[in-house]
């Protein structure tokens, strides 16, 4: 069980038994601590292998419970690590992996934060949880206040993915669409908050979506020990990370650093890469300018839902991240993170979402660049499914075939 809640930027602690938001002296956000000195013993990377749960609590010594059986779970976590075939515009990578996000439930790596976070908040006493969303958090959030038994407002701008409108409707959340961005949204669940009494569950505005999310780097240290053959756990050389609010790498850094104060690895780390959007990209233009925090990117558009971040809380913990680890930022079209995702498809088999594309083009600018090396150990993150973006695959056209014709397979090309 966690035992401090300190703020990432000021220090000031904060009551670990109440619901928390931001801090209450400079707010920017919480992050939580353990004592990890008195669970080198006990909590070990052998005691997690022999845990016969099914996701991403059998980390449960470093979540925000007493007991696993308390958690608010689907079965998120544990998603497959897959090391791409060296064929095509991939042969030249030699160890090039994804883990694949799109196996949790609701599609999308945001299973992970919702269960934490509505976990801790059903535990503090929320009846009632708010946000804004671009996509993929709207489902997760919907369907684990239904496993809670909570009620679910989340605000989402009109042009959000319909599959991500869609299934917050039929999970019973009640849903606004606003004719803004999600930063407008943000404003409206802040209000609603104040008015009514809602928690907020916005990204990095509570401390423990981020929680959930570190156990991405967790289970990948057991993903890499696992493809090089060894019990030693082990982390990639570059992990390329796309990101909108950040919750994912932020957490990830933090897991690995409370691997090391366990005793599970070194202080070797790899280089993490932020990729955004071409016409949304405020983190990468930050770390060019050599900023500690992000601008306001204004009339941001992608179709990369998850991207379109204009404005993230937690800029300066990413760009933090990115200089500590002698990182990159890089940003991509459109027209390329939507040709990233169909490449992965049709050569891997992996049906990625848009921001999956985006890291794969991400790796490939990278390397023709020289930053990275064809023989090093890359994990490319895709973050969903992409059966969520189906919209922005238009198939028309396609042949009809009248199966009482004898000769209808006469057309077809083989």
């Amino acid at each position: 069980m966690h035992n401090s809640l300190n703020c990432a930027a000021c220090g000031i602690e904060h009551a670990v038994d109440s619901l928390q938001n931001l801090c209450r002296e400079c707010g920017k956000p919480l992050l939580v601590g353990y004592d990890l000195a008195a669970l080198r013993d006990s909590f070990t990377p052998e005691t997690v292998r022999s845990r016969c749960t099914r996701s991403m609590w059998k980390f449960s010594d470093v979540l925000p419970v007493d007991r696993a059986d308390e958690a608010v779970s689907l079965g998120e976590g544990l998603t497959p690590f897959i090391q791409l075939k060296p064929r095509g515009s991939f042969e030249v990578f030699e160890q090039l992996f994804v883990k694949d996000e799109a196996f949790n439930p609701t599609g999308s790596f945001k299973a992970r934060g919702m269960s934490a976070a509505v976990t801790r908040a059903v535990s503090l006493g929320a009846k009632v949880v708010a946000l804004p969303s671009a996509g993929n958090a709207a489902g997760a959030a919907t369907y684990y206040a239904a496993r809670a038994g909570i009620k679910c407002y989340l605000f989402m701008p009109e042009d959000t993915p319909p599959a991500n409108i869609v299934e917050s409707v039929v999970g019973g959340a009640h849903v606004y669409l606003v004719n803004g961005l999600i930063s407008d949204c943000g404003k409206l669940v802040k209000r609603g908050c104040e008015e009514f009494g809602w928690f907020d569950l916005s990204t990095l505005k509570e401390p423990f979506r981020i929680e959930g999310k570190k156990t991405m780097g967790y289970e990948l240290a057991f993903d890499m020990a696992d493809a090089a053959g060894t019990p030693q756990l082990q982390l990639p050389d570059v992990i390329f990370y796309p990101t909108g609010g950040g919750t994912g790498l932020i957490g990830m850094w933090k897991a690995f650093d409370e691997m090391q104060q366990l005793g599970w690895i070194g202080a070797e780390r790899p280089r993490m890469v932020v990729v955004q959007a071409e016409n949304c990209s405020p983190i990468v233009r930050a770390f060019e300018q050599n900023a500690d925090h992000a601008e306001l990117f204004e009339n941001a558009a992608t179709v990369a839902s998850g991207l379109r971040v204009p404005a993230a809380i937690g800029d300066f913990l990413m760009l933090k991240v990115l200089r500590e680890s002698n990182g990159t930022a890089v940003r991509v079209s459109d027209d390329d993170l939507l040709e990233g995702v169909r490449e992965i498809s049709a050569v891997q088999g992996i049906y990625a979402c848009p921001e999956g594309g985006a890291v794969w083009k991400a790796a490939q600018q990278l390397l023709k660049s020289g930053w990275l090396r064809p023989n090093e150990k890359i994990v490319l993150f895709n973050t969903g499914s992409g059966l969520k973006y189906n919209h922005l695959f238009p198939v028309e056209g396609l042949p009809i075939l009248d199966h009482h014709d004898p000769n209808c397979l006469s057309g077809v090309s083989v």
